[in-house]
């Protein structure tokens, strides 16, 4: 069936209409956060991209960015800013590789934050080359035994639940053996550990799994699926970092000609001049990277996304740090303070709001999570512009046969 341009204006119209109506019977600014959210996830309005029994209602992603745009004007609570990995990352996971048991028991908790997610897949010894990951997991009857240590867990120490995967068979090419787990934070053998940044937070832990039992029903997807499941929650990672459309002008874009204005305005001298030309070649930048952003949320089809997201994700985190860096240069002297005073806490979310000194701080990891930008770059290289691959010498070797430092 071919969907007309008029097929497209009655499903935004449709939806309008139900946006109205949940703003109406809950407003926003007198309804609990959690109410609004478990109200807006039984309305098929959480992800109206996933299947109706998910907090969705089986549409295009084009309509889940109108219902987020129009939720985010009227002051509607985020999920996504509430629970960050669960939302962008664990929940598309969840839905493409879950049992309806799982999809029943932890996609609507997770929507309204009642339960926070975090994702389990970094280890010292595995970065960037995931596949390479030693946390084993050994089956018991109906339960697995996992043991190992993953790091730069975000928000871990908050977590209930995190999305892992581990090493259950050794014999085979490393990317044949994992398997993926939902692992419940509080169990006994988890032991979370601060991880302090720059920034004078501890948003990222390093967490310890000794004999740690999971339950099989607590496998997502099959035994030795696990890559799979990784590849979905990374692809959706990359959207969720770089894949955002704010509104135009708006975020640190619009913090550096907030300082502009306040301290450059009405200047004529030449450094003056070479800062607001800067200025205006970012702004140009990012209202291009939100157009691209945009163009590719509309034509995005459901399920794991494509390399669009490596594409986005590769260009936020550079950008990211150029504005910051601008920020930074626009406010002199007072460029050198960090208003913040290096905190040393464990924030329950992940960084909001625009602090110009801290973000300045905390954009340095942005070429580094989810990917960093090398890895960004090689995905783009061999799956957009059909380049030759990276050399990979163990692609058929036995991971116990790898040589490991």
């Amino acid at each position: 069936m071919t969907i007309t341009r008029e097929d497209e204006l009655l499903d935004e119209k449709m939806l309008d209409v139900q946006i109205d109506a949940l703003l109406a019977d809950f407003p926003p600014a007198t309804t609990d956060p959690v109410v609004f959210l478990g109200e807006q996830f039984d309305r098929g309005l959480a992800w109206i991209h996933f299947p109706e029994d998910c907090g969705g209602q089986n549409a295009s992603p084009a309509r889940h960015m109108q219902v987020l745009r129009r939720l985010g004007a009227a002051g509607a609570p985020s999920s996504a800013m509430r629970n960050v990995i669960g939302y962008g990352m664990c929940a598309p996971t969840i839905v493409i590789h879950g049992t309806d048991e799982q999809k029943q028991r932890y996609l609507r908790p997770l929507f309204t934050g009642e339960e926070i997610w975090c994702q389990l897949f970094s280890e010292p010894g595995a970065g960037s080359d995931v596949a390479t990951l030693a946390t084993r997991a050994l089956r018991d009857g109906d339960e697995w035994n996992l043991t190992g240590q993953k790091v730069w867990t975000t928000l871990a120490h908050v977590a209930s639940y995190g999305l892992i995967i581990a090493r259950t068979n050794p014999d085979v090419p490393k990317h044949k053996g994992i398997t993926a787990f939902i692992v419940d934070m509080n169990a006994p053998g988890v032991d979370v550990r601060p991880l302090y940044q720059i920034t004078g937070e501890a948003e990222f832990n390093e967490c310890f799994f000794t004999d740690v039992q999971v339950l099989d029903s607590q496998r997502l997807g099959g035994v030795g699926e696990g890559w799979g499941v990784s590849i979905t929650t990374l692809m959706n990672e990359r959207v969720s970092i770089g894949g955002t459309v704010p509104p135009r002008g708006s975020g640190l874009i619009g913090e550096a000609v907030k300082i502009w204005n306040e301290r450059w305005r009405g200047r004529t001298d030449g450094y003056a001049m070479s800062l607001r030309d800067e200025l205006m070649r970012a702004w140009v930048r990012n209202e291009a990277a939100r157009l691209t952003n945009k163009r590719a949320g509309d034509l995005r089809k459901s399920g794991t996304p494509g390399p669009e997201g490596s594409v986005a994700k590769l260009g936020f985190a550079e950008e990211n740090q150029k504005v910051t860096e601008l920020c930074v240069n626009l406010m002199g002297a007072d460029g050198m303070l960090y208003s913040s005073g290096y905190p040393m806490v464990r924030p329950q979310y992940a960084m909001g709001g625009v602090d110009v000194g801290k973000a300045f701080l905390r954009m340095r990891a942005n070429s580094i999570e989810g990917g960093t930008s090398e890895v960004m770059r090689n995905i783009i290289g061999e799956r957009v512009l059909g380049l030759p691959g990276e050399p990979r010498n163990d692609k058929d070797v036995a991971w116990k046969d790898v040589p490991r430092g």
